[in-house]
């Protein structure tokens, strides 16, 4: 089972060992040294596993659980020098999917991470396409949205345009270009139909609909779905 790793440790040695380790095994690794940074490479990147320290800058290794939580279900092997129960309690009801203390061996860590995406049914092979982009999170195959881990109903055109948007995010589409991809869902669709959709749509996934951060207007062009979390 080959995987694209993310590795949150902000001892570098300790990265560069982790990193090592996993390229050894044939995995794919991505790796940085703050909390901020593990949480947008995770919703960009969508790897099959964070190995996630607890003492990250910026922001803590439960923090970025509880938020990699919200968003989806990335499986996160945590990584404490903390041997508490309790404080190991508080990682797993985050929904960690294991806890590893240190110090421990490169063996031991390939172990554990075979067993998490065995667990969690992962394999490259085989694992289902999910679109992410600035808090919104589609599943093409299963027709379902998620705003901040929220299920979103949509229409069948919304979610084609939805979809398409957050393939690209940043791209600006006309309202032709959004038309385009609801073709055979909406037959009698105007280009001004898209406006309705957009307007239902920033009901749906716009924290304020009326000061829209995520579904933009570019003026004189059309829209676009921003890749910041709004």
């Amino acid at each position: 089972m080959r995987a694209h790793v993310l590795v949150a440790e902000d001892d570098e040695m300790q990265a560069e060992l982790i990193r090592r380790t996993l390229l050894s095994e044939g995995h794919a690794v991505t790796v940085t040294h703050d909390g901020l940074t593990a949480l947008d490479q995770a919703r960009r990147l969508s790897p099959d596993l964070v190995v996630l320290d607890l003492m990250l800058p910026e922001v803590d290794g439960y923090e970025v659980c509880r938020a990699l939580r919200a968003d989806g279900e990335i499986p996160v092997l945590m990584l404490t020098a903390r041997t508490s129960e309790d404080e190991v309690l508080r990682g797993l009801d985050l929904g960690a999917d294991d806890y590893m203390t240190k110090p421990y061996s490169p063996r031991e860590l390939l172990a554990r991470i075979r067993t998490v995406l065995r667990r969690s049914n992962r394999d490259l092979q085989q694992h289902e396409h999910v679109i992410r982009a600035g808090g919104i999170t589609v599943y093409p195959e299963r027709h379902e949205v998620l705003r901040d881990g929220v299920p979103v109903d949509c229409t069948p055109a919304e979610f084609a345009i939805l979809t398409t948007m957050a393939a690209e995010p940043g791209r600006v589409f006309s309202r032709l270009q959004l038309l385009a991809c609801t073709r055979g869902i909406d037959r009698a669709s105007t280009e001004r139909a898209v406006d309705v959709h957009i307007m239902n749509l920033r009901r749906k996934v716009e924290a304020d609909p009326r000061r829209p951060a995520r579904l933009l207007t570019v003026f004189g062009v059309g829209y676009k779905l921003s890749a910041v979390r709004g």
